[in-house]
């Protein structure tokens, strides 16, 4: 039973997904949050590119760079801490860069 005069974790202190490096124990939550980000950020993006009229290779980019994003978010289903730790410092870093204003 937990004593209510021990402080427990924050369940609010979530770290930041876009933030480039993440702590240790990384909960799954979070992994699934910043992959889910940039899988929004491509869909998005394509959606732009399709109004656009954007080259059939410029959108089968995207669509190849956001398909592989689904692939991880579904990897991180069965991932140990380690692998969902990586994968929340790789998207995190991604998405960083990917809302970085454009020179």
């Amino acid at each position: 039973m937990h004593d209510p005069t021990t402080p427990g974790p924050d369940p609010h202190s979530a770290p930041d997904p876009a933030g480039a490096q993440p702590p240790d124990g990384v909960g799954y939550a979070v992994a699934e949050e910043v992959v889910g980000r940039v899988i929004a950020w491509y869909s998005q993006r394509i959606r732009e590119e399709r109004r656009a009229g954007a080259a059939p290779q410029r959108l089968g980019d995207l669509v190849a760079r956001r398909q592989a994003c689904v692939e991880d978010r579904h990897r991180l289903e069965e991932a140990g801490p380690e692998e969902v730790a990586r994968i929340t410092a790789l998207y995190a870093a991604r998405l960083k860069e990917l809302e970085a204003p454009g020179p």
